[in-house]
């Protein structure tokens, strides 16, 4: 069972940092794109930034210069290093995988995980 694990969520004051960390269970995620989704409540799944095998990144706009996602192939972990949080960066996030950086960023990755919860106060 292919599955996608996520960690590092919690509670953090506003202009504070947290890093959220994915971890594959099986070392063919290593030619994924694998990337960061989030859902505030009563809002739709937004896309927050994804990074294909070679290294070639994708932010939204909300969040570029602020987060910084990266990959170390060898634990098959995706890392989201998130600064400078504001309280609208509160929701569930959810980690993803797919073949494809393209359709991963469409929000229809074939892979998903359960989500962890990074709220903000202010």
């Amino acid at each position: 069972q292919v599955q996608l694990v996520e960690s590092g969520g919690g509670l953090v004051q506003a202009g504070g940092s947290l890093r959220l960390s994915c971890a594959a269970s099986e070392r063919t995620f290593s030619s994924y794109a694998m990337g960061w989704f989030r859902q505030a409540p009563g809002k739709e799944r937004d896309f927050v930034a994804a990074i294909n095998w070679s290294g070639v990144t994708a932010y939204a706009d909300s969040v570029k210069g602020r987060f910084t996602i990266s990959r170390e192939a060898a634990k098959n972990t995706v890392y989201l290093q998130m600064n400078s949080l504001k309280p609208e960066d509160t929701a569930v996030y959810y980690c993803a995988a797919d073949p494809s950086l393209a359709i991963l960023r469409t929000g229809r990755g074939r892979f998903w995980g359960q989500g962890t919860q990074v709220t903000v106060s202010s």
